[in-house]
């Protein structure tokens, strides 16, 4: 998961990893993939939904370039399942309802990660500067795990948990197994799993005392508890209310296990293969001997309404659900916000570029496997709930400077992204499809009704 705090955090967290219910309620490298890049094949729909009814604050994390831009600019001036996702406090993140035993959270849906956890009852949090704070500072809106309360919580002895996000936020805690009934968190590869053996995390190595398992929904194909080994996405982009308030926004997507999510596409499809890895250099790589850690893209080019210059990108670009914006080549990032009118400035602390909200947007689009997919210029305006001196409203742009186009960066295709096609991810084939989704409203798309078994 990459996340777009500049904060520090730890926690003793419980790892769930995977018994997974029955019964659902639900470095810039170019080098060219290996596989044919083929026009998507109609894929099944899932056909079981389920609402989050629940309201919860989220995660510091990704709040905290947007709170952080606030106050800079104050002071300047078997079956197949699908369940519906949330978004809360400026939808900045897309969660959905999950049962640890009799034990209900929301939790993040991720591609960027593979670990599925919660905090546990007596977590500790820290700052910036590993210094003890309230843990209303770490913003979980739960009290946590109750170990003692689950009939059903097994700890997995001699080992813990240990990660490290993108932003440097890390989480630390003990291991263990319960049964769950709904939902999820990462969805990556088993490689890319935070399991350690032993029991001090100052003692783990990757890949050295890594102790790899199947996440999510790698156990639920393993298990025969979906028909299909594949699962897909659709989050929708939140009113421009939502992206200003801290509360729960429901209904903004969905998550389909063994199945296409049930909204509105277009005929523009394609189908790629996820890019390897070599696992000693981390660098994108072909072959036979690759590791697979996150949904890795070729992308071809990168544009936007109005541009006479061909942006060729790179392959290390990470489909990410949990990562709000764009992150693209700097020269890409810088063109596209001074076609903005008026155009765009970036803040140079933060990275991000700043516009009034009124601004007229090109339209940016992405080149995968020969096939342009759109984003709607509704995308990269995201309200920052302040004015500038003339009392306009002011807005951030969801293409966010990455860094240069070099070996060793990694860019992402996040949410901003997101929010315009169905991507379904294949476990099997180690493949992924992206479907253009219909132009919908902000606030959520027009959805075909799930059928239910």
């Amino acid at each position: 998961m990459l996340l777009l705090s500049r904060t520090l955090y730890s926690l003793l967290i419980s790892l769930f990893s995977l018994s997974v219910s029955a019964t659902p309620t639900i470095t810039r490298r170019h080098v060219s993939s290996v596989g044919p890049r083929t026009p998507s094949s109609p894929l099944p729909a899932a056909d079981y939904a389920v609402p989050i009814t629940a309201s919860v604050p989220r995660t510091k994390a990704k709040r905290f370039l947007m709170q952080a831009l606030r106050e800079s600019q104050a002071a300047q001036a078997g079956s197949n399942f699908t369940t519906i996702i949330g978004g809360s406090d400026f939808d900045e993140e897309y969660l959905t309802n999950v049962t640890f035993g009799e034990q209900d959270f929301l939790l993040i849906v991720d591609t960027g990660s593979s670990d599925t956890w919660a905090p546990e009852i007596g977590f500790a949090c820290f700052d910036l500067d590993n210094n003890p704070v309230p843990q209303t500072q770490c913003a979980f809106g739960t009290s946590g795990f109750d170990v003692n309360g689950s009939s059903t919580f097994v700890a997995d002895p001699d080992t813990n948990f240990n990660i490290e996000y993108g932003d440097g936020e890390f989480l630390t805690g003990t291991v263990g197994r319960d049964g769950f009934n709904t939902g999820l968190m990462g969805l990556a590869s088993p490689n890319l799993t935070s399991v350690f053996r032993g029991t001090d995390p100052d003692d783990d190595e990757f890949p050295q005392t890594q102790i790899p398992y199947n996440p999510v929904f790698y156990s639920a194909v393993q298990q025969g508890v979906v028909s299909n080994p594949f699962f897909s996405v659709a989050l929708d982009r939140g009113s421009f209310a939502a992206e200003n308030s801290s509360d729960l926004d429901q209904n903004l997507g969905f998550i389909a296990f063994g199945g296409i999510a049930p909204v509105d596409v277009t005929d523009s499809a394609v189908t790629v293969p996820v890019q390897g890895y070599n696992a000693a250099s981390f660098l994108p790589e072909n072959g036979s001997s690759v590791t697979y850690f996150y949904y890795t893209v070729d992308v071809e080019s990168m544009s936007f309404t109005g541009n006479k210059k061909v942006f060729g990108t790179t392959n290390n670009i990470i489909l990410d659900t949990g990562t709000t914006l764009d992150y693209v080549p700097t020269q890409v990032a810088d063109a596209f916000a001074a076609a903005f009118d008026p155009p765009a400035v970036k803040d140079e602390d933060e990275g991000v570029y700043i516009v009034v909200c009124s601004a007229t947007v090109p339209e940016f689009t992405v080149n995968i496997g020969g096939v342009e997919f759109t984003v709607d210029p509704a995308d990269n305006l995201l309200p920052l709930g302040i004015q500038d001196d003339e009392g306009n409203d002011l807005c951030a742009s969801g293409t966010f400077d990455g860094g240069p186009a070099e070996e060793g960066n990694i860019f992402i295709l996040g949410d901003t992204f997101l929010h315009n096609v169905v991507v379904t991810f294949n476990i099997e084939t180690d493949k992924v499809t992206l479907t253009q989704r219909t132009p919908y409203t902000n606030g959520g798309a027009r959805r075909r009704s799930p059928r239910r078994r």
